[in-house]
């Protein structure tokens, strides 16, 4: 599904997505956050892609309430906006992938196929500023976001660390979030990495 409250935003979208020859299918459109949360419940779409500016305002705060009443749904955060802390509260508030809207087409169907497949990607040129504005060293994790970083570092699905720290999937996927959005990371060889050179993994 696509929210956004330009139709040329959305004709655009639509047209990326049906090249991948039946991979994605619209369901559903909406141009305000009161249509896009009655065409959710209407269609049950698997994939949301939202743009931060709506007409009622900012769509970040109502992720969350999204992600609640739809836990099963991937959300991609589309914007114009390249400040790392609108990234930051996307990620925080639900959000899979975070995505800028000048990006080529096959970057946009790259966060859409993370998305999709319950992983977390931000768009390289907010993730370098993430990187590089401290964000590792300010903002520390906490010890369950530690813990799910040396697990997904180590190999293990969310199912599978869900299982194995006694934790549903959901709250794995909520600290993962939590971890990529602080540290301006989002592949899970980033995530490797930041974990070896921290002294989570050998």
């Amino acid at each position: 599904m696509i929210a956004d409250d330009h139709a040329v935003v959305r004709d655009g979208l639509r047209s990326v997505l049906e090249r991948t020859r039946g991979e994605f299918r619209v369901v559903a459109e909406a141009c305000d956050l009161a249509a896009m949360f009655d065409a959710i419940r209407s269609h049950q779409p698997r994939l949301l892609i939202v743009d931060v500016t709506m007409p009622e305002g900012s769509s970040l705060p109502r992720l969350a309430e999204l992600r609640a009443e739809h836990p099963a749904l991937a959300i991609v955060v589309l914007t114009m906006h390249e400040d790392p802390g609108y990234a930051r509260a996307a990620l925080e508030s639900g959000a899979h992938s975070f995505v800028l809207k000048q990006a080529e087409p096959d970057e946009l169907l790259r966060a859409f196929r993370v998305a999709a497949d319950e992983g977390f990607y931000v768009d390289p040129r907010v993730g370098a500023r993430l990187a590089s504005s401290g964000a590792n060293a300010s903002v520390p994790l906490s010890d369950r976001e530690r813990e799910v970083v040396r697990q997904l570092a180590l190999g293990y699905t969310n199912s599978q660390i869900a299982e194995r720290l006694y934790l549903s999937e959901r709250t794995v996927k909520t600290y993962r979030a939590r971890a990529v959005s602080k540290l301006g990371l989002s592949s899970r060889a980033e995530l490797t990495e930041y974990a070896r050179t921290h002294g989570l993994i050998p």
